[in-house]
């Protein structure tokens, strides 16, 4: 599609030609719509054509461009043999049919993240982007991290929806529906109904979930709260000891999933506390279990995450209480989107309404989990001797903030300098780990997300996601935690509820993972 026409009349890729002085380029001619016509047309008579029930219908890019060109008819049939669909995989879903082979999941999955669980296999007519020998994802080290589902134009590749059984769940009236929802879909999820981009809707989000049926309404910076209270308690035992260093952040599942398939040497390493969804969903089932009174119904945690390696961290067995399942349903962002949209609720046009109590209050700290660098500064705050906004704010100075894929700091907490690195993209964190196995460098804190940029750019939030919008989004969430900025400690009234009232003497097997 990037052909284009010199004044000779030669016509050629844009992307493959070294430009000269003097050149003179042509990039809308009658041929050149031609050939882009013929090419799309071609494209089309190879693809699976249930446009109206894919996922992507109505923001596909082959449909984009098909308008674009006014193909009215696709003259060719299509002769290509029709292959199963990969659905093996907890987090997304793998149709070879509607691939269109342009590679982008190949380049991401492989320069970006690291992994290079796809690529082309087989030449000419029969080529096709797949594991290899054809595995299926599952048996692959696919981490779920869903990037490649994000750069994909087409329904190739897309999200495994839980949005059905979440409708069932909603419509039994014996099942009490708790929904969380975590800080990088607030400033996500707008993008959908016409918000301007990184604007803060949680409000917004908050009456439309209530009118769609769910019960109680809260707020995954509740989680967030509590992970920064154990974590940063984790890091102070380990620098007294001198065990386990560098201490690893465990919030990004596929991060966790990544250590675990590539560096099992360092799966020590990573702190024992559980994300803030599964800390949430714990906290919410265990005081179900307290309520021997009061609601009788079965209750189910549902998470809008913004992850769709979340969808797969759920069902891990150390996110289990007594049996049974601390969060049952992981929606996406664009699911949940996709389910206001059903509900036939404008978004834009609903009036904001408050998060349901006690667990809709939260520090600002909660709130920067969604960027990269967001969990390190929540630590670093928790362990920093002040009250004051603006010693709080100076941390954001020490370099932790930003999106470079590795960045360092120093920070002296008490009499020593702890040594900190923020990692964002797995590509990146390949590079720290293998250094750090080689001995080439030293931490004592590292914080991993498998996201460039951190849960902002997740799998699961709405698609393109240009520079302007990723920018957007990091400045909204910072702009949260400024309007919340509060110090936090266990003498704080946030969580002096919960620790004296449902986590009192469980704050191990709630909190953190007993594998």
């Amino acid at each position: 599609m990037c052909v284009v026409e010199d004044d000779r009349g030669r016509i050629f890729a844009s992307c493959s030609e070294t430009p000269r002085d003097k050149m003179v380029i042509y990039t809308n001619t009658p041929r050149l719509k031609h050939h882009r016509k013929m090419i799309i047309e071609l494209l089309l008579a190879s693809h699976c054509r249930d446009c109206t029930t894919c996922t992507k219908n109505g923001v596909c890019v082959l449909q984009k461009l098909s308008r674009q060109l006014g193909i009215k008819e696709v003259r060719f049939e299509n002769n290509k043999k029709q292959l199963p669909k990969d659905l093996s995989s907890e987090c997304i879903i793998r149709d070879p049919n509607k691939c269109i082979l342009c590679g982008d999941c190949v380049r991401t999955c492989d320069e970006i993240q690291g992994m290079g669980i796809l690529d082309f296999a087989f030449r000419g007519s029969k080529m096709q982007v797949t594991t290899a020998f054809n595995k299926d994802l599952a048996q692959t080290d696919c981490v779920g991290c869903g990037q490649c589902r994000a750069v994909c134009p087409t329904g190739a590749i897309t999200i495994k929806q839980d949005i059905e059984r979440v409708w069932d769940a909603l419509s039994d009236p014996k099942i009490r529906v708790v929904v969380q929802i975590a800080p990088a879909v607030r400033v996500a999820v707008g993008d959908k109904f016409g918000i301007p981009k990184g604007e803060n809707v949680l409000g917004r989000l908050v009456a439309a979930l209530r009118r769609i049926g769910f019960d109680e309404v809260y707020d995954t910076n509740f989680g967030a709260d509590l992970t920064v209270m154990e974590e940063s308690k984790e890091l102070v035992e380990r620098l007294e000891s001198g065990d386990n260093l560098p201490l690893f952040t465990s919030c990004c599942p596929a991060w966790v999933k990544f250590c675990e398939n590539r560096y099992p040497q360092f799966r020590k390493k990573i702190s024992t506390c559980r994300s803030p969804q599964e800390m949430f969903g714990a906290l919410i089932k265990e005081e179900a279990r307290m309520d021997e009174a009061g609601d009788s119904r079965k209750t189910v945690v549902v998470s809008i995450m913004p992850c769709t390696a979340k969808k797969a961290e759920i069902t891990r067995p150390e996110h289990f209480n007594e049996g049974e399942q601390n969060v049952d349903y992981v929606l996406t962002t664009t699911e949940a989107s996709r389910m206001i949209q059903e509900s036939g609720i404008d978004l834009s046009q609903v009036e904001p309404e408050a998060l349901d109590m006690p667990f809709g209050i939260s520090s600002g700290a909660g709130a920067i989990f969604g960027v990269t660098g967001g969990v390190t500064e929540a630590v670093l705050r928790r362990l920093m001797n002040s009250d004051r906004a603006e010693d709080l704010e100076a941390i954001s100075f020490t370099g932790v903030r930003g999106v470079d894929g590795i960045k360092e700091a120093s920070v002296k907490l008490g009499d020593r300098d702890v040594k900190i690195a923020v990692v964002n993209g797995l590509k990146c964190a390949s590079e720290v780990l293998d250094k750090l196995d080689a001995g080439e460098i030293y931490y004592d804190f590292v914080e991993v997300m498998a996201c460039k940029r951190g849960c902002i750019t997740g799998g699961g939030q709405p698609v393109p996601i240009g520079p302007r919008t990723k920018k957007a989004r990091v400045e909204g969430l910072y702009k949260i935690d400024k309007m919340a900025q509060i110090k936090l400690s266990s003498q704080n009234p946030i969580v002096a509820t919960v620790y004296d009232g449902i986590l009192k003497g469980k704050e191990h097997k709630l909190l953190h993972n007993e594998k």
